[in-house]
């Protein structure tokens, strides 16, 4: 246990977020998505909701403040104007822990699983929501 690390932030996780350097992209997946098939480090989360395994990676993962976009969601249903309860929710998680506005960039589901192959590693978690999928761009801290 280490004090004020979040405790889900796992001895594994915390490894691979310090490793990341800027510019890198982590995946935040739902119990649906294929993890094992992008080919990239995964880091299993067990059964928690993608919104609290973002809560605790966000609490030390700055996203890319160089980028229109650090924060990337899976379509859903062919449709880029659709978004789930999650996605909404994420996003507003997301806004508020970098204490700026962010919009989504929004990725086709085969694009998806195409652009996994060059993500850093993933996170998965055990959540049962549809498209609970995410890119989050690392970006850097200017402290």
């Amino acid at each position: 246990m280490l004090k004020g690390i979040d405790p889900l932030l796992s001895g594994d996780l915390l490894h691979i977020l310090d490793d990341m350097g800027h510019g890198d992209v982590l995946m935040l997946v739902d119990r649906n998505y294929p993890a094992v098939a992008s080919g990239r480090p995964v880091i299993r989360l067990g059964e928690v909701t993608v919104l609290r395994a973002a809560q605790a990676i966000l609490s030390v993962f700055p996203l890319d403040s160089f980028v229109d976009r650090p924060l990337e969601r899976m379509e859903v249903d062919n449709d880029p104007s659709k978004t789930t309860p999650t996605q909404d929710a994420m996003l507003k998680l997301a806004s508020e822990s970098e204490g700026r506005q962010l919009e989504y960039g929004i990725v086709p589901r085969l694009d998806f699983y195409e652009r996994a192959k060059s993500a850093f590693a993933v996170v998965h978690t055990l959540d049962t929501v549809p498209y609970g999928c995410f890119f989050l761009q690392k970006g850097v801290i200017f402290e």
